[in-house]
């Protein structure tokens, strides 16, 4: 259980300051939401462009993290040309993305209907840029298992982005009346640019951070090695895109098929109603950043395998209570973002469900990285897609965003069902054999079971007073903790180390 608590510690770390980094930023929810009304349509723009750099910035890495992980531990006594050689690839592509979309804003602005502010353009595509060239930087990090410093970028970005939006939200406009001549600069209207803005001095501002890393661009590319990387990696490439358009392709399409102000409007309210849900996304990614360097340089064999068993059983009991936390106390957690946008709440629950398969889905993943057979994720995410796309383009037109909604969590669902039968199937395979673990999908389900359970329960019995429905819902949370500690009584046992 060694490599476990190793596990535990980092995920610890990564967690919180994930955790911490986005309660902190959930500050700038009910900002946006209080201060861009959603009949304006403001915060459809903020969720659409944001969107779109989710999509490229998986373009611009072309899973150059998850491949830096694979060479670097096979050879360690090589990881820093392979850093250099990965950094030097994704530092090139961004930079070419960056001065062709300088060259072209017009055509791409037309083109996403953005012809009023053709500066949104040039501005996020700095952003997703460097966020590109930071994401090879931050998985050395992780790499070297220096996980301090990690939260420390993470979370002084936040904090950083946090007190530049307060001042344009709130200080701001208060001094724009007081004094006048000292900002002349200030533009009440354009509050939608001044997010894009400060994101940008806020990410570059990151770069600093890390000055004693890029000391690691002196070895090169090793043209040699990066045919090897590039071989390995544009599977990974096609499965992260296709993965993101899962997360962000309803958002990206929405203004397609629901053009003009109603669009934006919409979009705005589901966007905002998302972020509460988004409790989920920071908990899978706390368990991937610590959970990549884990399975690629831990034990190999059965060891490894049982460990990777016993890690899905915590990540879905762990995500079930996360659920269940946000559903049982929606009555605080709606007060997040501004009344006018509570109509998208209904949303919540299917994009946290969303979420949960696709964090078992990668914790599925690993049987065809490690057999180096990544195609497969290529394929599983592929149909996935498909699957949500012709949820979106069927049912939005009628359903509005709430097509949206269950169109991810179908999507993720087929990923996660495709990619546990087909490794069934091919556990008798000598290429897989090694990589497929069995996991205790009973105890899954029953965990499901028990918490969608009492989620209906909730519903279907609510009390009509505030106290006593939050009694009852807490009720439910201590069922569900009694039900867990019950059941799993020997693993905390030999998670901290006690005899049996």
């Amino acid at each position: 259980m060694g490599n476990l608590k190793k596990l535990l510690g980092e995920s610890v770390i990564y967690g919180l300051s994930s955790i911490i980094g986005r309660f902190l930023n959930y500050l700038l929810v009910p900002l946006y939401t209080y201060k861009i009304a959603a009949a304006s349509g403001g915060y459809g723009i903020v969720t659409n462009l944001y969107a779109y750099t989710a999509l490229l910035l998986v373009l611009l890495t072309f899973g150059m993290e998850t491949t830096f992980f694979y060479f670097a531990n096979r050879e360690k006594d090589k990881s820093g040309q392979i850093f250099s050689t990965a950094l030097g690839a994704v530092g090139t592509v961004a930079l070419l993305f960056v001065a062709a979309c300088f060259i072209f804003t017009g055509p791409i602005a037309s083109a996403l209907h953005y012809e009023a502010h053709p500066e949104f353009i040039r501005i996020m595509a700095a952003v997703v840029g460097l966020d590109a060239f930071q994401a090879i930087l931050f998985a050395r990090l992780r790499f070297e298992h220096r996980a301090w410093k990690f939260a420390i970028l993470k979370l002084g970005f936040i904090i950083f982005n946090i007190g530049l939006n307060l001042f344009i939200f709130l200080l701001a406009p208060a001094l724009a009346e007081s004094h006048p001549a000292l900002m002349g600069w200030y533009r009440p209207d354009y509050q939608v640019g001044y997010i894009f803005i400060v994101n940008l001095i806020c990410t570059a501002s990151v770069t600093f951070g890390f000055i004693p890393e890029l000391k690691g661009l002196r070895q090169g590319i090793d043209f040699t090695l990066l045919k090897q990387m590039l071989k390995y990696t544009w599977p990974l490439l096609l499965m992260g895109v296709i993965g993101i358009l899962n997360q962000v392709a309803d958002k990206i399409c929405y203004r397609f098929i629901v053009p003009g102000s109603e669009g934006e409007v919409q979009l705005g309210i589901y966007g905002a109603c998302v972020k509460i849900a988004m409790i989920m996304a920071m908990i899978t990614q706390a368990f991937r950043y610590a959970y990549e360097p884990f399975v690629f340089g831990g034990k190999k064999g059965k060891e490894s395998l049982a460990d990777q068993s016993a890690v899905m059983k915590y990540f879905v009991v762990f995500t079930l209570f996360a659920f269940l936390v946000v559903v049982l106390y929606m009555d605080i957690f709606k007060y997040i973002i501004k009344r006018d946008y509570w109509e998208g709440l209904r949303t919540v629950p299917i994009v946290m469900m969303a979420e949960i398969f696709m964090g078992i889905y990668f914790n599925l993943s690993f049987w065809y990285k490690q057999a180096e057979k990544t195609w497969w994720g290529a394929i599983f995410s592929g149909i996935g897609c498909a699957a949500l796309l012709a949820i979106n383009f069927i049912f939005v037109p009628k359903y509005g965003y709430m097509a949206c909604a269950w169109g991810g969590l179908a999507g993720y669902g087929i990923c996660m069902l495709l990619s546990y039968f087909t490794a069934l199937r091919l556990k008798k395979n000598p290429t897989y054999q090694p990589y497929i673990a069995d996991y205790p999908v009973k105890a899954l389900l029953g965990y499901f079971a028990l918490a969608l359970a009492l989620y209906a329960c909730s519903l279907w019995l609510r009390p009509e007073k505030a106290g006593w429905m939050f009694a009852f819902n807490t009720l439910l949370m201590i069922v569900y903790l009694a039900a867990v500690v019950w059941n799993e009584r020997e693993l905390f046992r030999s998670l901290v180390g006690r005899k049996r």
